[in-house]
């Protein structure tokens, strides 16, 4: 009897980490995609319609990928590290906040996604391709920490 749960478990631990990481992939996707727009977007006319396109899509991006990439993130990797009990080790604590500080910057773009639908531009083209570097230097910490889990 044990071998068989301990069987289901193993499964469904697994079908939880693949989907964790296919999210994550999205998400992370999303993510270098937005600031990219935002540089497009910048660099057309206020108002134009090639700026409306870029509105819409920055919307899409958001609505279609981003938050439900974000969302399915943290189900799956809480339910992961509830099932693993890994709550207490420092490499999760070190791997926690970094995904905290990815769903803050990620917050931060869709409210400048908003602003720029507002007509605001308030960073520079230069400023913004500087800000698709964050989710790459996040993403390159969070896996060592996983992988190599450092303390």
């Amino acid at each position: 009897m044990a071998t068989a749960i301990d069987w289901v478990l193993t499964v469904t631990y697994l079908w939880l980490k693949a989907g964790h990481v296919i999210f994550v992939i999205f998400w992370m996707a999303g993510l270098f995609m937005l600031p990219r727009y935002f540089v497009y977007h910048q660099e057309s006319a206020p108002g134009s319609p090639e700026s409306a396109l870029w509105v819409a899509r920055e919307r899409k991006l958001l609505r279609i990928i981003l938050w439900p990439s974000l969302a399915l993130v943290w189900l799956l990797g809480l339910v992961l590290a509830m099932s693993t009990q890994v709550f207490g080790q420092g490499w999760f604590h070190a791997k926690l906040a970094l995904v905290l500080a990815l769903t803050a910057y990620h917050v931060w773009l869709a409210g400048y996604a908003t602003a720029l639908a507002r007509g605001e531009r308030k960073l520079s083209g230069k400023h913004l391709r500087l800000l698709n570097e964050v989710p790459g230097i996040a993403a390159a910490l969070i896996v060592v920490m996983v992988v190599v889990r450092p303390f």
